[in-house]
């Protein structure tokens, strides 16, 4: 990969990791760069709107992270109890390598963001589309009427979202299993 490539990656895997961990408002440009170890001709080279572009990258790189995940779970687990087993262990093993410091990888963002920044709204629905799209083809794989089977996709995300919450004000896994059970 080109330096130049590199750095851009940099920059929004940074922007990610630091709007999960202390929010969207609470992160500055500057500390985007520090820690990225990109130059700031980069930033503006690739991000000439600003910090609210890159945030749209970081919601994007942050979408399909969980989507790749997510679409790996349905390929390997074909019915809905494995499947939601195994996103539960992922997001479990997740929360606890980041000691409870993390969450959802856009739900920060987005609460900081939707709907004052229509751009970064759109960049949200997109991705919260994506993730109920993927959920709802495993329920609709076994057996789950598609109108029912996305109503279920959208109560899983509903009650991860709640149980990330839950986990890291807890420092405890437990909320995130305890979605399993419900399966």
């Amino acid at each position: 990969m080109a330096n130049t490539a590199l750095h851009r990656e940099n920059l929004i895997r940074t922007a990610m990791s630091l709007f999960r961990r202390q929010g969207y408002a609470s992160t500055g440009l500057q500390q985007i760069l520090s820690e990225s170890g990109a130059p700031k001709g980069s930033l503006y080279h690739y991000f000439p709107s600003g910090k609210e572009q890159l945030a749209e990258a970081a919601v994007e790189m942050a979408g399909c992270l969980i989507g790749d995940m997510l679409s790996a779970h349905a390929h390997r687990h074909s019915n809905v109890k494995t499947f939601v087993r195994a996103y539960c262990k992922t997001m479990a093993g997740w929360m606890e390598e980041s000691e409870f410091r993390s969450g959802c990888p856009i739900a920060t963002t987005m609460l900081e963001t939707a709907p004052q920044s229509p751009a970064l709204t759109e960049k949200g629905v997109q991705v919260i589309d994506n993730w109920t799209a993927i959920i709802t083809d495993v329920f609709v794989k076994s057996g789950v009427p598609k109108r029912e089977a996305k109503q279920m996709a959208q109560s899983l995300i509903a009650a991860m979202e709640g149980a990330l919450i839950l986990a890291r004000v807890h420092q405890s896994t437990k909320p995130i299993l305890n979605i399993a059970k419900s399966y």
